[in-house]
């Protein structure tokens, strides 16, 4: 306890809390043996991103040193790896790649990615040209696949001169918010199955029944990255800003007063079985303290980021070595009922946790750099 109470107040900045996250999962883990052990995949994606964008700001050759094993340990002399191809979370790690191929002459990194990339051609699409989530959930389309091809493509795009990838993007969250948007709350429902034939889908709409947390999450996240993105004067840019406005009025409103976080299940805070889920929180103070930096949210909005953040490192805990531990994390989850995702176990320093914690210090930062 004595021990726990010594590092929260030693971490005087957002800064401070993401390095001390990144820090005590390094010394838990390998590289190569973050969880799920030997897959390239979107969960040790989330974290090692954070990571290299915590580098950005402090340096560190260690961080760089660290995702650059677990690439190496999945990627062998010829550009080859295994991933699964068919699916959209399979692409978010390529993230990983352009950093290494910028700052090695080692020309694995971009074959890697150049086949990442080569997957979109493959990938099955509903009628109006929307990608399926994942082969085995057919004609459906899943609001976090946005965020974990999106953000690969518009990289891709930059990095080799592709720039209709920056358009696919932008016909795909086109597609996505026409398909999972609610007009009344202002959130975004997890899954629209086109044919409307799985157990959890409106019959008129295709709609799953609810507003899950980190789903909506990795969309506010997009929202800002398409807008970086966009070169000056392009013509989505206020159809953008104007979606992520309108998100980031729907999380504050329905952000707990009193305890200034959100529920798993975002509109149903009243329910004694929702449980905070530290998460998405984690992504909503993101989403809306990003939004404020870049002007598209007006300076008044900043309050009710910095008592989401104070909040979140609030439920932080610490071993007894001192080493960082974020509680209250959903699994990873499948679509389905209210009961589905009230009733999804919970852990501590899943990588989608930790990952989305470093990524909304690193906002934070400049928003409040001492806590």
């Amino acid at each position: 306890m004595e021990t726990a109470l010594n590092r929260k107040n030693e971490l005087t900045s957002p800064l401070a809390w993401g390095k001390a996250a990144c820090e005590s999962l390094m010394s838990a883990y390998k590289a190569s043996e973050l969880p799920p052990d030997g897959r390239w995949h979107y969960h040790q994606g989330v974290f090692l991103v954070s990571m290299l964008q915590l580098r950005e700001k402090i340096g560190g050759d260690a961080f760089v040193d660290y995702v650059k094993e677990y690439v190496d340990h999945n990627i062998d002399e010829n550009g080859n790896f295994l991933w699964s191809r068919r699916e959209l979370d399979a692409i978010q790690a390529g993230l990983l790649l352009f950093t290494l191929d910028r700052e090695t002459d080692d020309p694995r990194y971009k074959i890697a990615a150049t086949k990442l990339l080569n997957m979109f051609p493959t990938l099955n699409r509903t009628s109006d040209g929307g990608y399926w989530h994942k082969d085995r959930y057919p004609y459906q389309m899943w609001l976090d696949g946005l965020y974990m091809g999106g953000v690969f493509a518009m990289n891709y795009g930059k990095e080799y001169d592709d720039p209709s990838l920056l358009e696919m993007v932008l016909e795909q969250e086109r597609l996505m918010r026409k398909h999972t948007l609610d007009e009344k709350t202002g959130l975004y429902h997890h899954a629209w199955d086109e044919q409307k034939v799985q157990p959890w889908a409106d019959p008129e709409t295709g709609r799953s029944p609810e507003f899950w947390g980190r789903a909506i999450g990795w969309y506010g996240i997009t929202f800002n990255e398409i807008l970086d993105f966009l070169p000056e004067g392009h013509q989505a840019t206020e159809e953008i800003s104007g979606a992520l406005r309108d998100l980031s009025k729907s999380l504050i409103s329905y952000q707990h007063p009193e305890k200034h976080l959100w529920y798993q299940v975002v509109d149903k805070a009243d329910d004694p079985k929702n449980w905070i889920e530290t998460s998405c929180s984690a992504l909503f103070i993101y989403t809306i303290a990003r939004a404020v930096k870049s002007g598209v949210l007006d300076e008044s909005y900043k309050e009710f980021a910095i008592k989401g953040y104070r909040a979140l490192v609030k439920r932080m805990e610490f071993d007894e070595n001192g080493l960082f531990i974020m509680p209250e994390i959903c699994i990873g989850t499948g679509v389905g009922d209210y009961t589905h995702y009230v009733e999804r176990p919970v852990i501590e320093n899943d990588l989608h946790g930790v990952g989305s914690f470093v990524l909304c210090s690193l906002e934070m930062q400049d928003i409040l750099p001492e806590l």
